[in-house]
């Protein structure tokens, strides 16, 4: 049996409107039912009360994305209740909410940590990295050794000799990232506040700026997967990626990197261990 949506987004509106104290909000005045009423939902959210009610009662048609984001305010609603709302009333999740520069949590970290030969970073819409694991730090870059400022991943791949010389075809690896990079920052609407890093890049590398100025556009599962690198200690290596979002945290993905031989995990595993 099909699933009403205008019935279960009235469902929802009325179930979190009834949850809320009306004097924490400034209202007052006995009342018959608990929570809100929806003429101070809809006083809230600077909407109609009678379009207001028109959307609890499954009339009217369909609401705009300015009008569930004016709802999802007016209702105090967490990000997952916000997503939420914009599924039962588009069909579709709203747009990211960048939140930028904030530690992960240590359940977090824990997961990365656990993952001892598959070098595992957590980077932002715009690429930087905010947590790792150690066989990252030693296969990869040391991230605990560069200025929080510096840990973004096209700043140190254009900019430290190091990090490209590890890079088996750098040219190719370098179109991928700024393709994705690109795509990433224009679905987190953070174009212009890449503009800086954008312009120092430009700046200090013809080759990203050539890039850059290309337009091109890739997704994270456009490449072939792999990621082969000459490291100094290691040799050469040879790594499966793939790359996952986090739940709660729409701005934030997780690139996990898994050795394709058995043997060249345990050196990683020891590799890791000594650091």
């Amino acid at each position: 049996m099909p699933i009403d949506t205008t019935r279960s987004l009235g469902d929802f509106l009325r179930s979190r409107r009834t949850r809320l104290d009306p004097a924490s909000f400034g209202f007052s005045g006995r009342r018959r039912t608990p929570g809100l009423r929806r003429e101070e939902v809809a006083q809230r959210a600077h909407i109609s009360p009678t379009w207001y009610t028109w959307l609890e009662q499954g009339r009217g048609g369909g609401p705009s994305a300015e009008v569930l984001e004016r709802i999802a305010l007016a209702l105090m609603l967490t990000d997952a209740e916000r997503e939420h709302l914009f599924m039962l009333g588009l069909g579709r999740p709203p747009e990211v909410r960048y939140k930028g520069g904030e530690r992960v949590n240590p359940r977090l970290q824990r997961l990365l940590d656990s993952l001892d030969a598959s070098p595992a970073i957590i980077k932002t819409a715009t690429w930087d990295v905010v947590a790792w694991n150690r066989a990252a730090a030693v296969v990869l870059t040391d991230y605990a050794a560069l200025p929080a400022g510096q840990r973004n991943i096209l700043y140190f791949l254009f900019r430290d000799p190091a990090v490209r010389a590890k890079q088996h075809d750098w040219e190719s690896v370098a179109r991928y990232v700024v393709g994705s990079f690109r795509a990433d920052v224009a679905r987190a609407g953070l174009v212009s506040e890449v503009g800086e890093l954008v312009d120092e890049l430009c700046s200090i590398s013809p080759e990203f700026e050539a890039l850059w100025r290309d337009n091109q556009v890739i997704g994270h599962g456009d490449g072939d997967g792999i990621k082969r690198l000459q490291h100094p200690k290691l040799g050469t290596i040879e790594l499966e990626y793939s790359a996952f979002s986090v739940d709660g945290r729409p701005d934030l993905g997780m690139i996990v990197y898994n050795p394709v031989d058995s043997a060249m995990t345990e050196r990683i595993r020891v590799l890791a261990a000594q650091a």
